[in-house]
């Protein structure tokens, strides 16, 4: 990992309770259970947010920025993601009326992600036609699977979509266009992304496309959902009619899966969902096993952003609601003019990430990488997770790794327990052939 990562997902050790259900649903293998207490290895974790979800006790968090952030900026701007409106039953609350509760919590302007993703669209159907070299095209959309990609299949780098995301589109025209519209400096704005999901958080402290993320702070949807249904009730139809719609209907249905890819010039796409759905399909497309496709959607979470982490709604309600927005009649919307059109390509190339590796000294590495199966060879082959490892083989890594020992396997350790039980038996019928021996040969000395 580079230096000055930040990952978005923690642990809150204190409700912590070691039951090895986040290390079984961990699709990088980026967790244990040591001493009782999960631990999230840095280097493997990828922030997709799986365990969040899969935790019972909820100790793993997602780090977010506060809400009374936005008392330290002068101008505030407000980014919502698309999957925001589907936590709200549109057909009772429109899109104008979140945006206009989102003015009446303070934000001076309110710049539609949904937009950001159309000028996405825009562009990436330019990149599609003019490079057919690189096909399939991987989308970028979501950070989870960049990382996913920049760790564990660094091959396929070439093929990511070279266009940043629709959150750092929406903040860098947003930003221009309301300092030119009010005449303030960049300076004394702050924009925030209000987020479905832990790794857009990564994605801002630690951006992998751009040197220094437009976006100041990230606010989970879950904290800003009370806050909005508090005020919809209370919305007047005139502070809803003047807002302006940005995006259209396309933008908003990259709320859900397939959004984006029903965007794209060709018909030869495949959109999936779920970080395990993802690890598949990128197996496949690194042993060159899909063929004949041109465009490749992928979202670490299942149902997309709408089944995000940090969000409040239930994925397959909230689903229904982005397809409604694919059904319903079109509805005016800000034509995109040609400046917010311009510095959409990425400014930094994504390097592989470098794997940890068994040690720096490649005679070394082999050893212990020899060393790694014969442990292996000697373990169950269960992956049952009971000794705090995910499978038998990453505890024989964690082994010759120093992080771990054989008997933390429990039928290992079974096994041991057995064998010095013999051994104290035969000892045991040892001694008493001795104490045997030795009153038969006293009973005879003194006859």
């Amino acid at each position: 990992m580079s230096e000055g990562y930040r990952h978005s997902v923690m642990l809150d050790e204190k409700l912590c309770k070691g039951c090895t259900n986040c290390i079984k649903k961990c699709p990088m293998e980026a967790i244990r259970v040591q001493r009782g207490k999960a631990k999230i290895l840095d280097s493997k974790c990828i922030d997709c947010g799986e365990c969040i979800k899969i935790c019972p006790y909820k100790a793993k968090v997602a780090i977010t920025d506060s809400w009374d952030m936005l008392s330290e900026y002068k101008y505030k701007i407000a980014l919502p993601a698309p999957s925001l409106y589907m936590q709200f039953d549109l057909n009772t609350y429109s899109r104008k009326h979140i945006i206009a509760a989102l003015m009446e919590l303070g934000f001076d302007y309110v710049y539609e992600v949904a937009r950001g993703a159309e000028i996405s669209t825009i562009e990436s159907n330019k990149y599609l036609h003019e490079h057919t070299e690189k096909w399939p095209l991987i989308s970028t959309a979501c950070p989870a699977v960049v990382r996913l990609i920049q760790l564990r299949y660094p091959n396929l780098i070439p093929n990511l979509l070279p266009i940043k995301s629709p959150m750092e589109i929406a903040a860098q025209n947003s930003r221009r266009e309301f300092c030119k519209m009010k005449g303030v400096e960049p300076k004394d704005v702050g924009v925030f992304f209000i987020s479905p999901c832990a790794a857009k958080m990564t994605s801002v402290k630690a951006p992998l496309e751009v040197e220094k993320s437009g976006v100041d702070c990230v606010i989970p949807i879950k904290e800003v959902y009370p806050k909005i249904l508090k005020l919809l009730s209370k919305m007047k139809n005139s502070e809803v009619d003047k807002i302006m719609l940005q995006a259209g209907k396309y933008g908003v249905r990259w709320a859900s899966t397939g959004g984006e890819a029903l965007s794209i010039d060709s018909k030869r796409v495949l959109y999936v969902d779920g970080i395990k759905n993802v690890v598949n399909i990128m197996e496949d497309l690194e042993d060159d096993r899909i063929k004949n496709i041109e465009f490749i959607e992928a979202s670490a979470c299942t149902g997309g952003c709408t089944g995000g982490p940090l969000t409040v709604e239930n994925m397959y309600v909230a689903k229904n609601r982005s397809r409604q927005q694919l059904e319903d009649e079109p509805i005016p919307y800000k034509e995109i003019e040609p400046e917010e059109l311009e510095n959409t390509a990425w400014e930094k190339m994504i390097e592989p990430c470098e794997i940890e590796k068994l040690d720096p000294d490649m005679f070394k590495a082999m050893e212990k990488l020899n060393q790694i199966n014969e442990i292996y060879a000697q373990l169950p082959a269960l992956d049952c997770g009971a000794c705090g490892s995910p499978s038998c083989r990453c505890l024989a890594e964690d082994v010759v790794r120093g992080k771990a020992k054989t008997t933390d396997c429990i039928f290992i350790l079974r096994r041991k327990i057995r064998m010095l039980a013999n051994e104290m038996m035969m000892v045991n019928s040892g001694l008493d052939d001795v104490i045997e021996r030795n009153a038969a040969e006293a009973e005879n000395e003194n006859k």
